[in-house]
């Protein structure tokens, strides 16, 4: 699998000429990984793309799959940011979510990135059955006195045929509250706020300067490449993505058939998708930016649907951008998906 990814980044290098100034390792748990397929990829990136020499460069971990051989590994070979799947430093919560760590390694593992990163991300789930709103409060509390700089809080989501989805059927856990999500949600972001934290995104609050990079590209519409099998890539106006099965990629690439599918977004695709993430970011949805890329019939329609949530308090106009008001921030997704041409 790895050759079968290190093949694809060097078929696909004229695919991008400019400089690349972000790396991402994700889509799982890529800290698994050996350290000689770690080096085997970032060196195959660096000799088929110019990447800048500030270039952020993100692996995602679990608490169990570190330690500080590995950390040294990835320091010596250009990784400098970490992106850790903490979720709760609660073993109730993580045993019910079928986490493989415990709160005793998620709080070691904190304290071996903070000592060797100066730029990281921790992760937090929060809406969980049977745990308290207390405990989510300590939860935030642990990572703001640990002064981490990027912050991702999401929403426990149940997925079907999960462990997590067959005890909620048979009633032997409680259904997932979105009252509950909402008030945990609400009081992220007062108190991340007051802290200095900016909430740059619905699910992620940073210090000033240590946004994600990784994520900025996407939100901005900028053209990345993915590599592997399900990786995602986009050039501005097409979606590509890798077929899921292992064995079909490896084959794929070995007779240098790039195993894809793809999709080109018309300006209906493009004008919901400056929605749904325009009201997610703090930035907003610019006004004079969107008039100078859709015809008058997306402006019109536009203008019709923000009314009345204007005149509402549901969003707010700030410096002719657009954004969703505090007090409704929560419902974010909902209201976007109210200003959606679906014809």
């Amino acid at each position: 699998m790895i050759q079968s990814i290190c093949d694809e980044i060097i078929l696909r290098s004229s695919e991008f000429n400019e400089t690349i100034n972000s790396i991402y390792f994700g889509g799982g748990t890529p800290s698994i990984l050996d350290n000689s397929n770690i080096s085997s990829i970032i060196n195959t990136i660096y000799d088929s793309f110019n990447i800048s020499m500030n270039a952020e460069i993100t692996i995602e971990c679990n608490p169990d799959d570190i330690n500080n051989e590995k950390i040294k590994f990835w320091k010596k070979n250009k990784i400098n940011r970490v992106s850790l799947g903490i979720q709760s430093f609660n073993d109730s919560d993580l045993k019910l979510m079928n986490r493989s760590h415990s709160s005793d390694q998620a709080f070691f593992s904190l304290d071996l990135i903070k000592q060797n990163f100066q730029n990281y991300s921790i992760d937090l789930i929060y809406g969980i059955p049977h745990s308290s709103f207390f405990q989510w409060k300590k939860n935030l509390e642990v990572l703001t006195k640990n002064n981490v700089p990027h912050i991702s809080t999401y929403a426990l989501t149940v997925e079907p045929k999960t462990a997590l989805k067959k005890l909620i059927y048979n009633k032997k856990i409680d259904e997932v509250s979105e009252s509950n999500q909402r008030t945990q949600y609400d009081y992220a972001f007062k108190t991340l706020s007051k802290l200095g934290y900016v909430n740059y995104e619905f699910s992620s609050y940073s210090k000033p300067g240590n946004e994600c990079q990784n994520n900025l590209g996407y939100w901005d519409r900028k053209k990345y490449l993915g590599f592997g099998p399900s990786a995602h890539s986009f050039d501005g106006k097409t979606r590509k993505w890798n077929i899921s099965n292992n064995h079909l990629y490896q084959e794929g690439i070995k007779s240098r058939s790039l195993p894809q599918t793809s999709e080109y977004l018309d300006d209906k695709d493009i004008y919901n998708e400056i929605m749904m993430i325009g009201l997610r970011r703090s930035t907003g949805i610019n006004i004079d930016k969107l008039k100078d890329m859709f015809h008058e019939r997306y402006i019109n329609h536009f203008l019709k649907e923000i009314s009345p949530k204007i005149k509402k308090g549901i969003l707010v106009k700030r410096l002719n951008t657009l954004h969703a008001s505090d007090d409704y921030k929560f419902m974010t997704d909902g209201i976007a998906s109210d200003l959606f041409i679906t014809d």
